[in-house]
């Protein structure tokens, strides 16, 4: 049984990992664990060009051009005065510790001594400080970097057309604005420091060990390509291994945002073991990659720790011979020793970052895929219209959200300024798709759609949304207040125009009886509210805008009877004078329309008023009669 479900579980985002979610009705049909897995695992487990997320990076730093100068600057001093700290260590050793018969007097040597140690606390302290200085400024251009990335992260996803949201999960989305920019910034505040000095360490180290004996010097840059290799061939394997850990995050993000906020379907389906099996295997995924990416990451700093360690002893014995048989000074072997743990330390230091660096990277790497995204782009020059009247038409329209599959054939309408077009018909009909189009969410495929006689494409996107009003059959309203939340239709609108919006939509009655009436704050996309108060909330945000062009997807979906009598009379007034498209599976919304659709299967089988469509005895009658009945 185990094996079993493994194996379903392997197979569900196997396939999703490979397979587009489909979509209807603008929705994503697989917006989910699906979409989610697709976009998580990607096509490849494989790591993208590392050079070029690098170069992306330091593109970020580079903003803070005149800090990250200073920071190299005090690196620099940092470097060269350990260096000179330890060179110093030479002279001191051979003139005061070492015995000499010349120079025998203790009083002398221990003054000497003394000196020699305070110049080199001297040293060392402009090193301390030089250091500390670094890592201040290094924070403060990481944080630049990570506030930069994250505002063009979000500025991006502003740009991206509807179908990215269809498409991909909500969770892997916030996975990147959270895990993927916190693995970049952890890299940026401590790693990124490291390798800037341990760089400058090595190059002024190895110019220091040739000038104190190039034999010793030699020896320990021979075992440079040793450690070279073994961190080639380690980082080779730990790429994808972070790579694929990355991206299992994002998965079992998703998944977790999706079941959480859809807590009330999990329960009440009865499904909480079908979750709790997904999320183990979810979470299996993940720390089986952990393991791998760790252990990866972790052998690094071991093989390199004793590859510095082999190099460390074998400088100690040669050095020894040269003492003994060459007469090399036991101050300039001391310090060439020290040399060789100064030029081991940072790769041994940047080994042990490994994991820290890999998992930057494969984030990213992740957040450099939603900025190369395209972005919504008009087809040709679009122009901003003197006004809108609403005069809409729709001429042989066909339009499918994946190439191979048309969702609407040849649809054609007309509606003029004022009147109220109704579309009915199954769902999956394609209603919500043309207000989609209407929306430009999405541009057709085939056939036109012009508005007051100008195409749709050409009128610029902006202008057109500002100038449609819409509520949706999902509510969402945003952290704020009530009268906050209504003004989003119409950002200039005074309190008094806020309250007669909510009048029209049949809110201000409920809203009165809060507890802070207008002034009570929402939180959570309103969950103080029931699902009729936050769907009258979204109708005075739409009976507060100007917007020529008005559209309710199933706008009353979600409210009684009774409400809806009291909001289908406010909304006569509301769509006076206003090119108003209606969705409705109530037929009661829609008898008052100008004109009804009758959609099945993308296309429009039948039209005419509610008289008319009744006389026709055809599908309208029987949906009609079919409600009337359940009714």
């Amino acid at each position: 049984m185990e094996q079993n479900r493994q194996e379903r579980l392997a197979k569900k985002y196997s396939n999703y990992s490979s397979a587009g979610s489909e979509s209807k009705g603008g929705m994503s049909i697989g917006k989910g664990s699906g979409a989610m897995a697709r976009n998580a695992i990607g096509k490849s487990g494989k790591p993208k060009n590392v050079i070029k997320t690098i170069g992306k990076l330091f593109r970020y730093l580079s903003r803070e051009r005149k800090l990250l100068i200073a920071a190299v600057v005090c690196s620099i001093i940092n470097t060269v005065s350990t260096l000179t700290a330890s060179y110093m260590l030479r002279p001191v050793m051979n003139k005061f510790l070492y015995y000499d018969e010349n120079n025998s007097d203790l009083t002398d040597r221990l003054v000497g001594l003394a000196w020699g140690i305070a110049g080199m606390a001297l040293v060392y302290g402009i090193s301390i400080f030089t250091q500390w200085l670094q890592q201040r400024i290094m924070l403060a251009v990481s944080q630049r970097a990570l506030m930069y990335m994250r505002k063009d992260l979000y500025n991006k996803l502003q740009t991206l057309p509807i179908r990215y949201f269809d498409t991909n999960s909500i969770g892997d989305i916030m996975s990147r604005f959270s895990n993927d920019v916190d693995a970049v910034g952890e890299m940026l505040n401590t790693t990124l420091i490291q390798i800037i000095s341990g760089a400058i360490t090595i190059v002024g180290t190895v110019f220091l060990m040739m000038y104190t004996n190039w034999i010793l010097g030699l020896i320990t840059i021979i075992m440079t390509p040793l450690l070279m290799m073994a961190s080639k061939a380690i980082l080779k394997y730990g790429r994808s291994a972070y790579v694929k850990q990355q991206k299992n995050l994002g998965m079992l993000n998703g998944f977790s945002e999706e079941t959480i906020s859809g807590q009330k379907v999990v329960k009440v389906f009865n499904r909480e073991d079908i979750a709790i099996d997904e999320f183990e295997y979810l979470n299996n995924q993940l720390c089986e990659s952990q393991i791998r990416a760790q252990f990866t990451s972790g052998i690094m700093g071991p093989v390199t720790h004793q590859l510095c360690n082999i190099s460390f002893a074998i400088t100690a014995c040669v050095g020894a011979i040269l003492v003994v048989k060459r007469g090399f000074d036991y101050g300039g072997l001391t310090i060439s020793i020290n040399y060789t743990r100064n030029f081991n330390r940072p790769i041994n230091d940047i080994s042990m970052q490994m994991n820290t660096i890999f998992s930057a990277l494969a984030g990213a790497e992740r957040v450099f895929d939603v900025m190369e995204e395209e972005p919504e782009r008009d087809q040709c020059e679009t122009r901003k219209l003197d006004n809108i009247k609403g005069h809409v038409i729709l001429d042989n329209v066909s339009f499918g959200y994946t190439p191979d599959i048309t969702v609407l054939h040849n649809i054609s309408l007309y509606a003029k300024p004022g009147q109220k077009i109704a579309f009915v018909g199954s769902t999956g009909a394609g209603k919500t798709t043309v207000t989609n189009l209407l929306s430009r969410f999405y541009d057709i495929a085939e056939g036109t759609i012009t508005i007051d006689g100008v195409p749709i494409e050409q009128i610029d996107r902006g202008f057109l949304r500002s100038n449609i009003a819409m509520v949706l059959q999902d509510t969402h309203l945003f952290t704020g207040t009530v009268m906050e939340n209504i003004r989003y239709g119409r950002l200039d609108a005074t309190d008094e125009e806020v309250i007669e919006a909510a009048k029209v939509a049949s809110a201000h009655s409920f809203i009165s009886n809060l507890e802070n009436g207008y002034q009570t704050m929402l939180e959570n996309d309103g969950a103080n509210l029931s699902q009729g108060q936050r769907q009258l909330l979204n109708i005075a945000r739409a009976a507060i805008s100007k917007a020529p062009i008005l559209i309710l997807d199933e706008a009353t979906s979600s409210v009684d009877t009774r409400t809806e009598r009291h909001i289908e009379e406010g909304m006569d007034a509301l769509m006076e004078d206003r090119t108003t498209f209606v969705i409705a599976h109530r037929l009661s919304t829609v008898r008052k329309s100008n004109a009804i659709m009758v959609l099945e299967k993308g296309r429009i089988v039948e039209r005419g008023t509610h008289e008319e469509l009744l006389e026709m005895k055809g599908r309208y009658a029987d949906l009609y009669h079919e409600i009337a009945e359940l009714d």
